[in-house]
């Protein structure tokens, strides 16, 4: 389905061109959006303007289009219906998922109608593009479990405007035969062998299988339906997706005449170079209970400032004028990670919300030495679920010798321990360095129940006080 590459909730086919795809196709490179597009044979020079496209070309979020002048003229004359497919093939989406997730959304609130795929039946098959061996196939609980995780991320991110579907219920009561004449007979092997993720497994050592090297026609016969049931006009994905989404448009033609158009957006790297994906070690979902919203947050603020002004373009909402000119005030003061702070806030906020994304920032100031005091309830659990944790008797804590608790929160090794690094002020109290002989009062607890202990710089202990 349609997406970033790699394992996951994610694209569905590769960057190569099957024989017999339509004709006409404008290339535009990400970043390069105002120079003229790479024209096929016999293309005449695109002249129609759309500001969508416009847009999309400023944040460098064109790589193919199927002839981007006649798709500027359909939007231009109307609403068109657009879709994007992801295959459940985890229980979350991940950030590599976010471009064309916020693509649907881009089309979506200029005024078009979306739809987003979640594919209980492609699913089952598995996409190739992107591995060298075969997936394990998912059962029926697994698949289902997987659909029930992704389908409100689907829906935060893109609102009840939006239309969700499932390709299962329009796939299952098909027959092996029905599909064979109605699907397969419109598809040569030599299209599907020419696709570079199919003849790079035929020519490893694991090769492939029926099941995934037919996974075209399933995705072909998805647009097919969604053109004839929905009257959709545009599939988009991930630019390897290209082979996969000109099969569909193939299809619709040689089935009804049709014209449909597709266009893909070019994959978001890491600055390793590396593709977002659930494959890659690190990976970062959408889902707050595989990556809460304080580690998705931090992980916007540490980009390398070489990428913060793509990424503010490509994958928040903020206008093409201010996402360049926080960029550009990025650049005069990187140390100050302003732009990285601008993205993680949109981000997170699109994803978790408002008051997840405040309680992020609050804890992450804490966590790298700002004040703990004014920490409000929602931020001090993040807190408490960000680092050790230990629940005590309020006796135990209010009153108590630090020494002692030192060493129940196993912060010391051992009261001589703890003792010395008391004398060499290396501990600090909700932020505040205290000398041998502190005693913790019930002012020092945070919003009454907790304290925030610090041994050197960075290594914390969060002790929460029974109620009483």
């Amino acid at each position: 389905m349609l997406g970033a590459a790699g394992p996951g909730p994610e694209g569905r086919g590769d960057g190569s061109t099957p024989p017999g795809s339509p004709p006409h196709r404008s290339r535009v490179q990400s970043g390069r959006s105002r120079l003229p597009p790479v024209l096929a044979d016999g293309e005449s020079e695109t002249v129609t303007t759309n500001a969508l496209l416009e847009d999309l070309g400023a944040r460098g979020l064109i790589h193919d289009t199927t002839d981007r002048d006649r798709l500027a003229q359909r939007l231009n004359e109307g609403p068109i219906v657009v879709y994007a497919g992801f295959d459940p093939t985890a229980d979350s989406l991940h950030v590599g998922n976010l471009v064309p997730l916020l693509l649907l959304r881009r089309f979506r609130d200029a005024g078009h109608r979306c739809i987003a795929l979640a594919g209980g039946a492609t699913g089952m098959v598995g996409d190739p593009s992107g591995r060298s061996e075969e997936r394990n196939l998912l059962d029926a609980a697994t698949l289902e479990a997987n659909l029930a995780g992704i389908t409100p991320q689907l829906v935060r991110v893109l609102g009840a405007g939006a239309t969700f579907v499932d390709n299962s219920s329009w796939t299952r009561d098909v027959t092996l035969l029905e599909f064979l004449r109605d699907v397969g007979k419109h598809v040569t092997v030599n299209q599907l062998v020419a696709k570079e993720s199919i003849r790079a497994r035929m020519e490893g050592t694991e090769g492939i299988s029926f099941t995934e090297f037919t996974y075209t026609l399933l995705q072909a016969f998805d647009y097919w339906h969604l053109h004839t049931a929905h009257g959709c006009e545009l599939q988009v994905g991930g630019s390897d997706q290209w082979g996969n989404i000109t099969a569909g448009i193939d299809l619709i033609r040689r089935r009804t005449g049709g014209r449909v158009h597709g266009l893909t957006v070019p994959l978001v790297t890491r600055a390793d170079g590396q593709k977002f994906g659930k494959s890659v070690d690190g990976a970062v979902w959408l889902s707050a209970e595989r990556t809460s919203p304080y580690r998705f947050y931090q992980y916007w603020m540490q980009v390398p400032d070489a990428d913060v002004e793509r990424f503010l373009l490509q994958l928040t909402l903020l206008p093409v004028d201010e996402a360049r000119r926080l960029a550009s005030d990025h650049a005069e003061a990187p140390h100050r990670r302003e732009g990285q702070r601008a993205l993680a806030r949109a981000v997170t906020t699109l994803i978790h919300g408002p008051d997840a994304t405040a309680g992020a920032e609050a804890a992450s100031a804490v966590l790298f030495g700002g004040d703990a005091a004014a920490l409000d309830t929602a931020a001090l659990d993040v807190l408490a679920a960000e680092v050790p944790s230990t629940t005590l008797p309020r006796a135990d804590v209010v009153g108590a010798d630090l020494v002692d608790l030192l060493v129940l929160t196993g912060l010391s090794s051992s009261r001589g321990d703890a003792r010395r690094s008391l004398d060499q002020r290396g501990i600090s109290v909700n932020n505040r360095k205290v000398d041998s002989g502190f005693t913790p009062s019930d002012g020092d607890l945070l919003g009454g129940r907790a304290l925030l202990l610090r041994k050197g710089k960075s290594t914390y202990h969060h002790v929460a006080v029974e109620p009483a």
